[in-house]
């Protein structure tokens, strides 16, 4: 019976992938409708020559939303691979269907040169590894480990689930920085716009009525042409200020000594570094229940954990287990883990559980890190609504309080 790949979104409105049986396409849709699902597209998964053509075809009429590759577009990729791995649609095929339904132009240019270079006999690891922007070392272990297991469904099914937790975890992290943000430009916003537009009319109505003027009013006024005549300057500083930093940054002296700055302040310090461990434990936990010994898993996390204190940290422990140490030993040496990570990843030894254990471990502190921004985001709603209030209502003050004055005749 033919095969048929199905993306649909399901009553809540998240999008899904599915194979089913069915005698033609709109058997196929009526059996997605009937399990509640909303049919977006569907695709013939027939073999054949013919279904070269026809991807190619498909492949020009596709209209791209975006170039650039996102985080959300290879979780799709490795949800679809996974599904019609386990549905035992052949790889080559699977990547000819997924190349014409993704929405990212460079993802799918980069699917075609690896389905190319797996037609030509190379393994499909060594295909990705070809393109490292978009699969990392990570992706290509992994994949490894599923070619030689042949387990490759399960692989792909277990490194999704950690792509999907990681960019969930990732946009609650940005999500409880974006409204403070947005209120401390538009504080900045109002005072600038006070500086430069504002300001002037004000200055020139005192002094056509050559009015005494309060001090908070001078002050203001002398802030205001102040911001008037050096905007520009400032703007320059800032600019370059900012460039210098990032540039400083991208070395490793730079680098090091802000993750030990950001280390060493308080509150945020710990915070930093449980999010570096969180990070740390849920890529070991995955790679260790794939298959891949415990000492590649720590040369991988070392690059991948992207963070330059941790990553010596994970070398030292490295060349501890080589010489035969326990893992949880070598943790606690380094004294840059947490001790409750430590005592479960020893009980994840001395159980056979140390996959599990790390994973427990991540959710653990990813918990921690999502209780504190909700908190801290909490807290500094009030705090800048305050500030802001404050700002704004000292302008207003500071300007209007010399009309008053004469409106009374004081």
């Amino acid at each position: 019976m033919p095969k048929f790949f199905i993306t649909s979104k399901d009553s809540f409105g998240k999008s899904q992938t599915s194979v089913l049986d069915a005698q033609d396409k709109n058997t196929a849709v009526s059996i997605a409708q009937s399990q509640g699902l909303f049919v977006i597209s569907i695709e013939g998964l027939e073999q054949g020559k013919q279904d070269s053509a026809a991807s190619e075809s498909t492949r020009s009429q596709h209209k791209y939303t975006h170039s650039n590759v996102k985080l959300e577009d290879i979780v799709v990729f490795a949800r679809q691979l996974a599904t019609m791995l386990e549905a035992g649609v052949p790889l080559l095929r699977s990547l000819s269907v997924i190349s014409d339904q993704v929405e990212s132009a460079k993802l799918s240019r980069i699917l075609v040169q690896v389905r190319a270079d797996v037609e030509q006999g190379q393994s499909f690891s060594k295909s990705l590894e070809k393109h490292p922007s978009v699969f990392g070392q990570f992706w290509v272990c992994l994949v490894e480990v599923g070619e030689a297991s042949g387990t490759m469904p399960k692989v792909l099914k277990k490194l999704t689930e950690y792509l999907e937790e990681a960019a969930k975890f990732q946009s609650q992290l940005i999500g409880a920085m974006i409204y403070p943000g947005v209120l401390m430009t538009i504080g900045f916003g109002a005072v600038l716009c006070f500086a430069l537009f504002i300001g002037p009319t004000f200055e020139k109505i005192f002094k056509d009525m050559n009015a005494e003027l309060p001090g908070i009013t001078v002050a203001m006024l002398a802030v205001f042409k102040f911001l008037q005549t050096k905007f520009l300057l400032l703007a320059a500083i800032i600019t370059g200020a900012v460039f210098v930093f990032k540039a400083y940054v991208k070395t490793p002296m730079g680098r090091w000594q802000v993750e030990m700055f950001l280390y060493n302040v308080p509150t945020v310090g710990k915070i930093f570094r449980l999010v570096v461990v969180e990070k740390f434990t849920s890529q070991m936990a995955i790679l260790i229940e794939s298959g891949v010994p415990i000492l590649y898993a720590l040369e991988i996390a070392e690059r991948l954990v992207d963070n330059m204190v941790c990553g010596a940290v994970i070398k030292d422990v490295r060349e501890e287990i080589r010489e035969g140490k326990l893992l949880a030993n070598s943790m606690e040496k380094s004294g840059f883990f947490p001790s409750m990570s430590v005592q479960m990843i020893r009980v994840g030894e001395e159980t056979g559980e140390l996959s599990k254990m790390l994973g427990h471990v991540a959710v653990f502190y990813k918990g921690q890190v999502e209780d504190f921004m909700k908190n801290i985001s909490t807290l500094i709603e009030p705090v800048m609504l305050i500030f802001m209030g404050g700002v704004i209502g000292t302008l207003v003050v500071a300007m209007f309080l010399p009309l008053l004055t004469l409106s009374t005749g004081g």
